[in-house]
């Protein structure tokens, strides 16, 4: 990988040069091994500040074993496209366990330039990765039925990198898409098997929660 990779960038050319870089890294490869732990990754903005927050379930039980998270100034302006540069897989860094597959609050290969959040920390983490957003970001698909499971292709520039799934009966469906080291079918069948009761995986949800709810401490204590 060429030098300069893993540094924070400057401007826009620096941050597509990177994109590219990833984005002949990634690998759409099978699963090559069973799953035990599945992590979500999230964050939430507070003035120049990012919390970012990570928690691990068992898998298949799905039940929550770890959470932890990280505070860092945000270095980098907000752009479509560029969350990765932004939010940066600090607080997955920080479990004691290492995941065996990390959902992301964004997208894999469903991206401009194919590239994503979670192509981007797949490839920096070396461990398969899935995008599971709640709004597009590009393509065009059908609405999927209303049942829970059903889902229709998402197709950019003609070509399929992800679908349009809905994980409960009669909600809005996520976008997901691979992000590195697994494929679609695996994506789509992971995410609607992490999504028990809710709309969003539970690794996800409880992650959202948890940046959330630090996100509310720190502000306290910024006013006390």
């Amino acid at each position: 990988m060429p030098p300069g990779f893993l540094t924070w960038p400057q401007d826009a050319t620096h941050t597509r040069r990177i994109q590219e870089c990833v984005r002949r890294e990634i690998r759409h490869e099978p699963l090559g091994k069973k799953m035990r732990f599945v992590a979500g990754a999230d964050a939430a903005f507070f003035g120049e500040h990012v919390v970012g927050a990570a928690s691990l379930f068992s898998y298949p039980g799905m039940i929550p074993l770890e959470d932890a998270h990280a505070v860092r100034q945000v270095s980098f302006p907000y752009r479509p496209g560029f969350l990765f540069f932004r939010e940066g897989p600090d607080a997955l860094r920080a479990l004691g366990t290492a995941p065996d597959l990390i959902l992301c609050d964004g997208h894999g290969i469903a991206h401009p330039e194919g590239a994503g959040l979670a192509s981007h920390i797949g490839v920096l983490m070396k461990v398969p990765t899935i995008g599971c957003a709640k709004s597009r970001l590009v393509g065009e698909y059908e609405e999927p039925g209303g049942g829970k499971g059903q889902s229709s292709p998402l197709l950019f520039r003609e070509k399929p990198v992800g679908a349009v799934v809905r994980t409960q009966n009669r909600v809005k469906p996520l976008f997901v898409s691979p992000g590195h080291r697994i494929t679609l079918d695996e994506a789509v069948q992971i995410v609607l098997r992490c999504a028990i009761r809710y709309r969003i995986p539970e690794p996800l949800r409880r992650a959202d929660i948890l940046s959330r709810r630090i996100r509310k401490d720190l502000t306290r204590e910024t006013h006390d």
